[in-house]
């Protein structure tokens, strides 16, 4: 090897090095819990460090109304694209419009695409591919949204037990002690302090309050706040302590939160196999093994 190319590789090595660390420590600077405090106390809300809920309506907007040509005509299918666009996290009609324009565009860019890549007659193959790979992209983003989003309420769920628990056994009613949970996990939980606090403003609205909670099962999906839920309409239909329920409840999802931990740590083992396999056993082969290759190479051509 020449200096001048291993120059090159040292330079390229320590451009890649310079960029990928400037790069983390913006994201985790960006991302960091007192820059996200900091961000939510210089925001101009009407209500101090309270964050403003959410609203239970939507202002029309023209562009909007043209784009929701596109979107589902049946109400109840409509109806199940805005459940699933709400379990990701997109409550708002916009989003389930947007979802359904993506599934058209995206799937005709596509395919445009490869047929001006590789021709008119060429094209079509890669086309029809390229079009039902995108087809398939929203709705695989969405999935992966869902769930990553259903992992965080589930992994949130312990820690706002305890602080209702806490609230109600200090006198608090459960709508304070709900409206509370909220403003203190909006950091370390935002999903499920968003889910809170519509709870909040649909009891406000005058819902119910075990309807409220129903919604907010239906909502994430998840069963253990089916479950939470179940529990506290058995609570209020018999009059039993609620601080007891909810302290009972909390044990139970962090024992279950610490049981999932111990079996994703179980599976690094076995999800470790594959990169061994395709990117640092060849990577070790070709270092024992290539000197004596090319050896042999050179013997065998004298």
């Amino acid at each position: 090897m020449t200096p001048e190319l291993m120059f090159a590789l040292i330079g390229v090595f320590a451009a890649v090095a310079i960029g990928v660390t400037a790069a983390g420590t913006f994201w985790l600077q960006q991302t960091a819990p007192e820059q996200r405090r900091i961000r939510a106390l210089t925001q101009p809300t009407g209500s101090g460090l309270v964050l403003d809920a959410p609203s239970l309506t939507e202002t029309p907007d023209p562009f909007l109304a043209r784009l929701s040509k596109l979107a589902p005509k049946s109400p109840k299918e409509m109806g199940r694209l805005q459940k699933r666009m709400t379990r990701g996290g997109y409550p708002e009609l916009r989003y389930a419009v947007y979802f359904s324009v993506a599934e058209v565009a995206i799937p005709l860019v596509l395919f445009t695409a490869a047929i001006l890549a590789f021709g008119p007659s060429n094209g079509w193959l890669p086309g029809l591919f390229g079009a039902l790979l995108g087809y398939f992209l929203p709705g695989l983003w969405l999935s992966r949204k869902t769930t990553l989003r259903q992992k965080h309420v589930r992994n949130g769920l312990p820690d706002a037990l305890d602080l209702l628990t806490v609230c109600v056994e200090a006198g608090s009613g459960l709508d304070q002690a709900i409206a509370k949970a909220a403003d203190e996990l909006q950091l370390a939980h935002p999903d499920l302090a968003a889910e809170l606090r519509t709870i909040i403003v649909e009891v406000r609205a005058g819902k119910p309050r075990m309807e409220a909670f129903t919604n907010f099962a239906s909502r994430t999906g998840v069963d253990d706040v089916r479950t939470l839920v179940s529990m506290l309409t058995q609570t209020d239909r018999f009059g039993t302590s609620i601080a007891d329920a909810l302290r009972v409840q909390a044990d139970t999802s962090r024992t279950k939160r610490r049981q999932n931990a111990e079996e994703r740590a179980g599976k690094i083992g076995v999800k470790l196999v594959f990169p061994l396999v395709f990117f640092l056993f060849p990577a070790l082969y070709i270092v024992i093994l290539g000197p004596a290759v090319i050896k042999f190479f050179e013997v065998f051509r004298q």
